[in-house]
């Protein structure tokens, strides 16, 4: 129960970091925080834990918690390699996805396309990280697998904030069906460069996710 507490309490911090609710280089004050949430100090300081893990927040001993956010360049970098260990995931899976995998990433996307439907924006990320993670799974590579998701967590809230960008969803979407369809047809090519294309913050989903990233006040504060 406490471990729910602490996730549930970790992705509302997450939420009003990447808003600039929580400004970059705020202190986070235990007591108010608790109050806020309505939880005792120990799943706040859990979700503290897995903040600092995923590179939101720093720990300074003696001195609390400390909100900590990467540059836009630092930001780009961690895509560009999310993009390319994806990418190595798909050429795995195409080769090696089970009839369960297919099966179980479809379950994914037609859940995602009622998610658009209701421009349920929560339930698509949700469905969305379900379907790379499964994609992980697929390429038959543990270590690949851990890195990937390692690294998705935390991308995690950027991804987040990218698919709040208007018309996304519905790209996106249409992106996990391209991938998808190369799956099934065992193109190793083509599911790598989907993946890459997908994953890659290059053109205008540059362009998108660095205006998001500054109307959100990230770096209020830096």
């Amino acid at each position: 129960m406490q471990s729910r507490r602490a996730d549930s309490v970790r992705e509302a911090l997450e939420q009003m970091i990447v808003t600039g609710e929580l400004v970059n280089g705020e202190r986070l004050d235990e007591m108010s925080l608790s109050e806020h949430f309505g939880c005792s100090r120990t799943p706040l300081r859990e979700a503290f834990q897995n903040l600092a893990a995923s590179g939101l927040l720093e720990l300074v001993p003696h001195r609390g918690a400390f909100v900590r956010l990467p540059s836009l360049s630092e930001m780009i970098e961690m895509f560009e390699v999310m993009a390319e260990l994806e990418a190595f995931c798909g050429r795995l899976a195409a080769r090696r996805v089970t009839p369960q995998d297919l099966a179980d990433l479809l379950e994914t996307v037609i859940a995602c396309e009622d998610a658009v439907a209701n421009n349920d924006h929560d339930l698509y990320y949700i469905e969305n990280e379900r379907f790379h993670h499964l994609l992980y799974k697929a390429s038959g590579n543990g270590f690949l697998t851990d890195q990937a998701k390692k690294l998705h967590r935390r991308l995690k809230p950027f991804r987040r904030l990218q698919l709040r960008v208007r018309g996304r969803l519905q790209q996106s979407l249409a992106e996990h069906r391209a991938i998808l369809a190369a799956l099934e047809n065992g193109d190793a090519q083509e599911a790598a460069d989907a993946l890459r294309s997908h994953v890659a913050v290059q053109g205008g989903k540059f362009n998108d996710l660095m205006a998001s990233y500054k109307n959100s006040h990230l770096h209020a504060g830096s």
